[in-house]
Order: C-alpha cells, then sequence, then structure tokens
C-alpha cells in the first residue's frame, strides 16, 4: 500500500436531467473522501478522462442500453491513470492502467474492470481514442457490421471526430476505392484530405447534403458509416449503390432535441437497392480487440493512421469539454487532460 493518500478529490455530478442543451446547472464539480482501496481493488490517479456523445443519452432517464446517470452521484466514463494504492495481485503501484470511472481525479475501481497500458508503446491518451473504444469502433463498424471489402466506396459523416476520422483513414489503407467525409468546418474538411488522405470531403453547411454527396461521389458509395443521422442517413440513401451497407453509430445530429426528428423520406430505397442498414454498439465487438490493436498499432508505427486529440486542461473544465464536443468544437478525440 501507498503511504501517504490524498484524503478528498473532485468529481462532477448530475445534478439536474437536461432538457435540450445541457446547461452548466445540470451539473456540480463537487468534493468527495477518498480512502484507501478494498481487497482485488486498486486506487488510481486519473489522467485523463473522455467524453463522448452517448454520455448525453445517459442524462435522460429512459431505458436504453446502458443505465442512466444516476442523480447526484459521481457521472463515469472512459479514463487513464495511474495506480497510488493496491490491493489487488497483479497491478502494483505505478502501473499505468485504463478502467471505466472517469469524471473524477482518484478512482477506486476492481481490479478485474482496470487494464494495465503501456506508456511507452503510445502516450497514454490514445488509449481512450485510437487504441481504446473509439479506434475499436471505427475497426468493427467498417470491418464487421458494414463488410467493408477493397474497392468499396466509403462516405463518414462526422468525419473529423474521433471515430470518423479513424473510419476513413481505415478504408484507405485496406483499399477503398473512394472515401468521402463530412465536417461542420472548411478547416475540417481540408484536414480530411491534406492529413488524413480522404479523396473528397464537404462542409455541410455549404448546402444541402444529397447535392455534395453526389458531387463528390459520381459512381455513388458501398458503404455509410453514420455518427450524424437525420439528412445525411437520408442523403446516403439515396446516393448508396445496390447492396450498399450502413453503419448507425451515431446520430449526434438528434442527441439534443426536444421534438420527435423526421426519419429519412427515402426508405422505400431500401427495397429496390437491397440495402442493410444496421446499428452497433462497440461492446458487442470485444472478441475483435486483439486484432483490433495489432493492426492499429503497426498503422501507427508505419504513419499510415494519424489522429489528433483535442486537450482541456483541468477537471473543473469537465462540462465545458462536453458541450463543446456536442457543439463540434473537437478535432478528433475530446480528452479532459488532468495530468
Amino acid at each position: 500500500m501507498s503511504a501517504a493518500l490524498p484524503t478528498s478529490g473532485r468529481e462532477w455530478h448530475l445534478v439536474a436531467r437536461p432538457h435540450g442543451w445541457p446547461k452548466a446547472e445540470d451539473f456540480a464539480l463537487r468534493e468527495a473522501p477518498v480512502t484507501a482501496p478494498g481487497e482485488g481493488r486498486v486506487l488510481v490517479r486519473n489522467l485523463y478522462f473522455s467524453v463522448d456523445p452517448y454520455m448525453r443519452g445517459r442524462m435522460n432517464d429512459v431505458k436504453s442500453y446502458t443505465p442512466p446517470f444516476r442523480l447526484d452521484h459521481p457521472m463515469d466514463g472512459g479514463a487513464v491513470g495511474e495506480v497510488i494504492a493496491s490491493d489487488a495481485e497483479g497491478i502494483a503501484v505505478g502501473d499505468h492502467v485504463l478502467h471505466g470511472l472517469g469524471w473524477r481525479e482518484y478512482a477506486e475501481v476492481p481490479a478485474r474492470h482496470a487494464v494495465k497500458v503501456d506508456p511507452s508503446v503510445a502516450p497514454l491518451s490514445a488509449y481512450l481514442g485510437v487504441l481504446g473504444m473509439t479506434g475499436l469502433t471505427a475497426y468493427a463498424g467498417l470491418f464487421d457490421v458494414a463488410s467493408f471489402k477493397e474497392g468499396d466506396a466509403v462516405f463518414v459523416s462526422g468525419a473529423a471526430g474521433a471515430v470518423g476520422s479513424q473510419v476513413g483513414q481505415m478504408a484507405r489503407i485496406k483499399g477503398a476505392s473512394r472515401v468521402i467525409g463530412s465536417a461542420g468546418s472548411d478547416e475540417k474538411v481540408r484536414l480530411l484530405v491534406e492529413e488524413y488522405g480522404f479523396d473528397a470531403a464537404f462542409n455541410y453547411h455549404d448546402g444541402p447534403v444529397v447535392e455534395q454527396l453526389r458531387a463528390a461521389a459520381p459512381g455513388g458509395i458501398d458503404v455509410y458509416f453514420d455518427n450524424v443521422g437525420g439528412e445525411h442517413l437520408e442523403a446516403a440513401i439515396s446516393t448508396l449503390n445496390v447492396h450498399g451497407r450502413v453503419t448507425v453509430c451515431g446520430m449526434i445530429a438528434q442527441y439534443n432535441a426536444t421534438e420527435p426528428t423526421p426519419g429519412p423520406r427515402n426508405l422505400a430505397l431500401v427495397i429496390g437497392k437491397r440495402l442493410r442498414i444496421q446499428g452497433m454498439l462497440v461492446s458487442d465487438h470485444a472478441a475483435l480487440q486483439p486484432q483490433f490493436v495489432k493492426d492499429v498499432a503497426g498503422w501507427l508505427a508505419s504513419g499510415e493512421l494519424k489522429y489528433r486529440e483535442t486537450l482541456v486542461e483541468g477537471i473543473e473544465n469537465g462540462f465545458d469539454a462536453f458541450l463543446g464536443l456536442l457543439r463540434g468544437e473537437n478535432t478528433g478525440k475530446m480528452i479532459v487532460s488532468l495530468a
């Protein structure tokens, strides 16, 4: 056991269910006692934690694939940190671990829910993004769910985000005939083409998505990786070729909507085109983890795969980081740094 442990640490609590866009008064940063870890547990000083779009859904009190955040309790999510006390075999003080108790400075974690990570292989923050759940989401959604094959033309919405930017690059690496992305600013569009190697990209604020997509993909598309929903999904259905596949990963366009959002008006095309539209949760694809890490580590080492992170410093800025993510202010993975 470590000697001088901190007596308290700060953690973010949800104190009210947001209606529409989350507001600062829906959240509270509170001081909580820190105790030595129980048997089979470790105490972690978090260095980085993740904020992700799916967390918006957990702020609503509705039945879903993951339980809602409880009011007046610490929120959770991916985090990586340094073990400062251990009462668990196989994890020592000084080890770095990935775990699920983010949104706080100190976390007491069951050892079975902590995964040791190596900071010499990649920066610790990468285990929350390109080498973590984000990267696996891109990998599984493209190769498993969308059944990507060499020669496919691929369209990605939210393409400058953490998942989308990986999807496009993985498709390019594995021989896509064309990779197209949409993003919300001219700067992100340039990033997609110049740094990530997309064949074409457009700013969805510049005009109807369907018109811009058809211009960017004159031969149609075979795969659509959906992070946005709404108008983007309708445009993709119009542009998909026969036997096209859609992976529905996220629908950030409607997460803060207070009224029902209209569905695609062209769903009848699914029949004649024999389209396959499938939703995905990364938790269903844990078996791909070893192959994913092997492939992605290789692509990172060779320089074929690039990634960006938007780091927000300080736990006190956790809510601002989350709101910025929902507004699209991040490029790549949005991470709060407590280092």
